[in-house]
């Protein structure tokens, strides 16, 4: 590969057939961290976590109000106070049954399978808007490197969108706390990724009550035992966003840390015991709930934390945003993604270095990755994700070819669903995961539907030269010459060693 080449498809997300290759690579990237926007057209009108979580709100609203019907044929009958503070909840009229027609028990069962399948709907429309979006920019953006950053971070901060509460959120994440933070700070997208609404819900942090916090001391006391601290934000937090596996850290500082973390719900639809005290807030926003937090101070990495309200676990954060073992976790990460599955031990040591030098700073990492010679290397790197490929197809053949609507079935297809990786560790970066056969073989069949809707007066052969400056294999130009038709010749191209790699 030569260094344009590397510099569109390595750290780009591939050329657009009208863009003349970079006649400096590297400075060409480096201009990309300044001029980046972080809310191109392309995102303009996106679904926000406000609007979802509304939807949400009202959503459950309605099936407070429809269990209220159905009385003690689940429940103990509610006291008259009970139930006027359950049904106090504006619900608005697109969303539910009016009183004099509201069904009675025997049919309430179906009524609110009518209306999770309603608030599906809805969640799965913003899903897709929020798809079709991410794409348009991707296809689109005349900055491919901070926009394969953006999706880098994104699945580094993975929530997946397996619950009607996360389908419509998950989008929102990447929108609201990955891009407007993609060239600050490190700790200031981490804190913002903490609060979203997304992450609290995806790891259940909104249902966690502290156990000598004022509403865990009043539920302990009437012997509920299913109500307590929630580890699995602390937990991946310090494993997957922070620190990273086997850096020191011991089931305690988990413990201590998620007891710090107490307290921190989700406006309007936070869930749990403790859900009911964020009603009267904007829905979706970032809520702290004095009544569910841990009291005391708490011990994590040997440093002490005193007693603090949501500052403490705001605390511990900044901490674990430049901890020595963090730089590491994020180089390796890096370096990873734009040097090879296994990464080159120098330059992993050249971005921890940057990233400490500079406090985590993310454009000083991003210029030390593009000053690396191991990302460089003329020999492709990297298999590329359904993602990557799909979207490197979409700016070969223009946004025509690929239109918004129709990325969220390939992605299906391909078996990269968008946003539902299914773990919290996000998909694999490694080429064993995406370059088996059946998988390749999908990209192949989905080839040739590209070439089939493509005019035939694309000339694959002029194309691969413009999408590949001087990078070109012998190999592939003779099977794009020896093609017996445009749309075989594309359809080659499409599926070439030098698209499916970077």
């Amino acid at each position: 590969m030569s260094d344009a080449a590397i510099a569109l498809n390595r750290f780009g997300l591939g050329a657009r057939a009208q863009d003349e290759p970079p006649a400096d690579p590297r400075r060409w990237l480096t201009e990309q961290i300044e001029r980046y926007q972080p809310r191109p057209p392309a995102l303009a009108s996106v679904p926000t976590s406000a609007a979802v979580s509304v939807d949400i709100q009202d959503y459950r609203a309605e099936q407070r109000a429809m269990r209220m019907v159905q009385g003690p044929a689940v429940k103990p009958a509610a006291t008259p106070a009970a139930a006027a503070a359950m049904a106090a909840p504006a619900v608005p009229a697109a969303m539910t049954t009016p009183a004099a027609t509201m069904p009675g028990a025997t049919a309430i069962k179906p009524a609110m399978q009518e209306a999770r399948q309603a608030a599906r709907r809805l969640a799965r429309d913003d899903y897709s808007t929020l798809i079709a979006a991410r794409a348009a920019a991707a296809v689109t953006s005349d900055t491919p490197f901070a926009e394969r950053l953006v999706h880098f971070w994104s699945n580094h901060f993975a929530v997946s969108a397996d619950k009607l509460e996360l389908l419509g959120l998950s989008g929102t994440l990447e929108m609201e706390a990955i891009r407007p933070h993609l060239i600050g700070r490190f700790s200031d997208m981490l804190f913002a990724v903490e609060r979203h609404p997304a992450m609290l819900l995806y790891l259940d942090q909104s249902v966690s009550v502290g156990p000598d916090s004022p509403l865990g001391a009043r539920i302990a006391a009437r012997g509920n035992r299913k109500v307590g601290l929630n580890e699995n934000l602390a937990r991946e937090i310090m494993e997957l966003h922070t620190l990273g596996v086997r850096t020191g850290y011991t089931q305690a500082d988990v413990t201590e840390f998620a007891r710090a973390m107490t307290g921190w719900t989700v406006g309007g639809i936070g869930g749990g015991a403790g859900g009911r005290f964020s009603d009267g807030w904007t829905p979706g926003s970032f809520v702290f709930v004095d009544r569910v937090h841990q009291p005391g101070t708490r011990t994590i990495l040997g440093k002490i934390y005193p007693e603090g309200g949501q500052e403490q676990a705001q605390a511990v954060l900044m901490d674990l945003a430049v901890h020595p073992a963090t730089a590491r976790h994020i180089a390796t990460k890096l370096t990873r993604h734009f040097a090879g599955d296994v990464p080159p031990p120098a330059m992993v040591a050249r971005l921890e270095a940057a990233f400490l030098r500079s406090g985590g700073d993310l454009p000083t990492v991003y210029r030390a990755i593009i000053a690396s010679p191991e990302a460089w290397a003329p020999a492709p790197a990297k298999f590329k994700t359904p993602w990557e490929w799909s979207v490197s197809v979409g700016r070969a053949l223009g946004p025509a070819a690929l239109p918004p609507p129709s990325v969220e079935g390939l992605m299906n297809q391909l078996g990269q669903p968008v946003w539902k990786p299914g773990q919290p560790i996000g998909y694999d970066d490694t080429a064993p995961s995406w370059a088996g056969p059946d998988a390749v073989m999908r990209r192949v069949e989905a080839a040739q539907r590209f070439a089939a809707r493509v005019p035939a007066a694309v000339d694959a052969r002029a194309l691969a030269a413009q999408l590949f400056p001087a990078a070109l294999s012998p190999a592939t130009a003779q099977a794009l010459q020896r093609a017996e038709s445009p749309a075989q010749a594309l359809a080659l191209l499409l599926v070439s060693p030098e698209m499916m790699r970077r």
